[in-house]
């Protein structure tokens, strides 16, 4: 599904320069549930941000499905993004004046989804995420794991090939994000969509079924676990 090969990124700040990945390679297959762990400044989210077509490499190739992603323009990444990929972050990243529904309706919508088919299944979603009853309700009239079960929602209603989470647990206490987790395991295992998350989170690390390890822009472990 993903290949990641001798991928290296750098930033610039003035005249310094930050070595973000070394020379990063990796496989992540079909239906994977994946941990990219590491401190701060390791280059997870960078990692991330390169297979989600978000940021751009400075030598290397992202291969998703037979897609060379990394040599695609701005317009061809944000089209490839839009029909394959989901994204859940820390942060929710919910549009405050819209309803659960509309959040997650929304997404189909851009599409070009037929209207009943919007109804069924951003209905059928947010069922499956338990906030049935809620889909009227604005993100600030929810919690913090509700906000992010309207993201997982939203992320999964289009039916993406991969789901890459951000830190999905960062501003959640320890019993919403292990149900949030459970809740993605539950997808993972009923859909077959890959989910790979970047983490410092140890609750997340323990939950993947594979972890790898970056530590100074370079991969040092890579543990499948059954």
């Amino acid at each position: 599904m993903i290949q990641v090969q001798q991928v290296v990124r750098d930033y610039h700040t003035g005249e310094t320069v930050v070595h973000a990945l070394k020379g990063v390679s990796i496989d992540i297959a079909d239906g994977e549930f994946t941990s990219i762990a590491g401190p701060s400044g390791s280059g997870k989210t960078t990692l991330l941000n390169l297979i989600g077509c978000i940021d751009s490499l400075d030598s290397g190739e992202i291969l998703i499905g037979d897609q060379q992603v990394s040599t695609m323009d701005k317009k061809s990444k944000t089209e490839f993004r839009r029909n394959n990929l989901g994204f859940i972050f820390q942060t929710y990243n919910l549009i405050p004046v819209l309803s659960a529904y509309e959040n997650v309706s929304f997404v189909l919508s851009i599409l070009g989804v037929p209207e009943q088919e919007i109804k069924e299944r951003t209905m059928r979603m947010l069922k499956e995420v338990g906030l049935e009853g809620m889909e009227h309700r604005r993100p600030g009239r929810l919690s913090g794991g509700q906000q992010q079960r309207i993201a997982i929602a939203r992320a999964l209603v289009k039916n993406p090939k991969i789901v890459l989470a951000d830190e999905p647990t960062a501003n959640l206490d320890s019993k919403t994000g292990e149900e949030i987790l459970q809740l993605m395991q539950k997808m993972n295992e009923k859909y077959g969509t890959t989910f790979i998350f970047s983490t410092h989170d140890v609750m997340v690390m323990d939950y993947a079924k594979r972890l790898v390890e970056l530590h100074d822009g370079q991969i040092i472990s890579d543990e499948r676990r059954q």
